[in-house]
């Protein structure tokens, strides 16, 4: 149906009858909506945005500006003026022509305004134009603005660009020709699914708005994602252990213990059989140990750094050990736990424990002196909101991480799934990996703070050492063989961050890999797909860039590349282990019972 038949269609006696009934049950469902709000606890309003001293001190900039230089102001004014008069001056020319101006500017490499209408339309093609004028205005406003120092001036243009998107005509349903077109065409039922969708999330999340990613009816953990046979053989509070069953005859004498983030599910290691790092691990020979986390509840609210180093890794390490019956094992850590592992590694050399041969470290920050895209959020006045609302029920809510995470790609994880979902009505996708992105964890208060604090704001564990289990660590502790695979477009983790942390470090025996794409994909980048490449250069004196400039681009997978380096590392071929011993007995199968527990749980 064309835009022109939907109209028509719409306009007909028994259309507009049959779109005021739904337009009822809009109302009913808007009721619905507003008790669930009314309801809800809230949260503390400073991690909504920054301190209002940002923007006074921007305006305050601003406002100098002006008096000192009236004449710059007036002519951002005119050039305003005359850009919006121009605006309208196309509509009326989209207008008088009853059709496509081929002269009006063309954004089309913006997808949120893929629609035709956006420039065929006089409506739609002003209101288009008119929003990006006055957001190029407040972005060179912000520009402007002198008197600010460097992260002042970053959270500024970080804020007024949430503030650009979301004022974007696209969010709003009189301007969203999409959403209006699909209205008339379903005779409303898209809104009424859309509200739908809208009072399911929110009762999902205790009234605070987390948009859907994924369909969640079309995933089961361990039925669908998270397959790998397996087997629990160690619980503690803290974690479950998985060792994972062989695949070939022998192996390779020494295991490996990886440890996941404990923000999120281990499974992103496992979604699928065809990229999952956990079967091709044990495909390749090894004896693989995974830890999946337990989901804090209030009950975890003093839990700390030092629980999940005790209680986690040099518990797991002890149990693959035992296991295994070997004096030393590999270790992998993925993100925080990469952070968090290579303070463990730190606290063992102080101690004299040589259990770890050699740690691999997946996208894991050491020295934070660049806080990077999260720099709006490590300043007193956010981590102070943070830590208010930990103190309610002692957990960070495992959404405020996540909401944190989304808006740095706001378009593509917050307004663009919002749109799809609450306006057009649309069922979210059945894609795994946006399953695995809302199916977050919750952090115990104590060790949140104490990362947040310590390791983001103090960057202690690179400049002056972070206190543990009575030592001072430093990076320069960390000195055993040791390889850290970074994503060059990681916006959590960049790679030239991890990159300086990794220069500290003691060890002489030290490889760095920076893999193409970003967090996940970058990392989760199976051989047989041969989709992204790696850079590698063995010169890690050189400052970030001038290494990239150096380095060798390789194509496909860093894993086989790994692997090459691990089984050096790995000791003698040795008859494939089934899972447990007798002291360590199976649990239940692989991928366990913490996982299956959410957030909200």
């Amino acid at each position: 149906m064309t835009t022109s038949d939907a109209l028509d269609h719409g306009t007909s006696p028994e259309h507009l009858e049959r779109l005021k009934e739904n337009m009822e049950r809009v109302d009913q469902l808007s009721k619905k909506m507003v008790e669930i709000m009314a309801n809800r606890k809230g949260h503390n309003p400073g991690l909504d945005g920054p301190n209002q001293e940002l923007f006074a001190r921007a305006a305050t900039s601003y406002w100098a500006e002006l008096l000192q230089n009236p004449a710059k102001l007036m002519e951002k004014q005119v050039e305003f003026w005359g850009k919006s008069v121009l605006n309208f001056a196309e509509a009326q020319k989209v207008l008088a022509a009853q059709g496509h101006d081929d002269t009006a500017p063309q954004t089309s490499q913006d997808r949120r305004f893929g629609n035709p209408m956006w420039e065929n339309n006089p409506y739609f093609s002003f209101v288009k134009h008119q929003y990006l004028t006055n957001a190029e205005a407040i972005r060179e406003a912000v520009a402007q603005v002198d008197d600010l120092d460097a992260i002042d001036r970053h959270r500024l243009q970080y804020f007024s660009d949430q503030i650009i998107n979301m004022m974007a005509p696209t969010n709003f349903l009189p301007t969203n020709p999409d959403a209006l077109e699909k209205a008339l065409e379903t005779e409303g039922t898209s809104l009424i699914d859309g509200l739908q969708n809208l009072v399911n999330d929110l009762e999902s999340n205790n009234g605070e708005l987390v948009v859907r990613l994924a369909d969640e009816t079309a995933f089961e953990i361990g039925g669908n994602i998270a397959t790998s046979p397996g087997e629990v053989v160690y619980r503690n509070r803290m974690m479950e252990m998985i060792q994972y069953h062989p695949t070939t005859e022998t192996v390779h004498e020494t295991p490996i213990v990886l440890f996941p983030p404990w923000i999120n599910k281990f499974y992103i290691l496992d979604l699928k059989t065809q990229n999952s790092l956990i079967k091709w691990v044990t495909e390749q020979g090894y004896t693989l140990f995974v830890v999946s986390w337990v989901n804090p509840n209030r009950d975890y609210a003093d839990v700390s750094m030092e629980d999940y180093i005790e209680e986690g890794f040099l518990t797991a390490f002890e149990k693959a050990k035992e296991i295994c019956k070997v004096k030393q094992i590999n270790a992998i850590g993925y993100c925080i736990a990469g952070t968090t592992l290579s303070l463990v590694l730190a606290l063992m050399k102080k101690r004299g424990d040589k259990s770890v041969k050699s740690a691999t470290l997946f996208t894991a920050l050491t020295d934070f002196s660049d806080q990077g895209d999260f720099t709006p959020f490590l300043q007193n006045d956010f981590v102070d909101a943070i830590v208010e609302e930990i103190g309610e029920d002692g957990i960070l809510p495992s959404y405020i991480m996540a909401r944190t995470f989304s808006f740095l790609r706001a378009n593509d994880l917050v307004y663009g799934p919002a749109i799809r979902s609450y306006m057009l009505g649309e069922t979210p996708p059945a894609f795994d990996l946006l399953y695995w992105n809302g199916d977050g964890a919750n952090l115990p208060g104590k060790m949140a703070e104490e990362y947040l604090r310590g390791l983001c704001q103090g960057n202690q564990f690179a400049d002056g050492g972070f206190e543990l289990f009575g030592e001072t660590l430093h990076l320069k502790d960390v000195d055993i063989p040791l390889m850290a695979i970074t994503c060059e477009t990681d916006h959590i983790a960049p790679w030239r961050n991890c990159y300086k942390g990794v220069q500290q470090m003691g060890g002489r025996s030290k490889t760095f890999i920076v893999s193409q794409s970003g967090h996940i994909a970058g990392i989760v980048n199976p051989p047989s797909r041969n989709k992204y490449g790696h850079y590698t250069n063995d010169d890690l004196k050189l400052a970030p860039e001038a290494w990239m400039e150096g380095a060798t681009f390789n194509e496909g997978s860093w894993w086989p590349r790994w692997e090459s380096w691990l089984k050096k590392r790995s000791g003698k071929q040795v008859p494939a282990r089934t899972p447990g011993d007798s002291n360590n007995p199976v649990l239940e199968p692989a991928p366990g019972s913490y996982v299956r527990v959410r957030a909200n749980d």
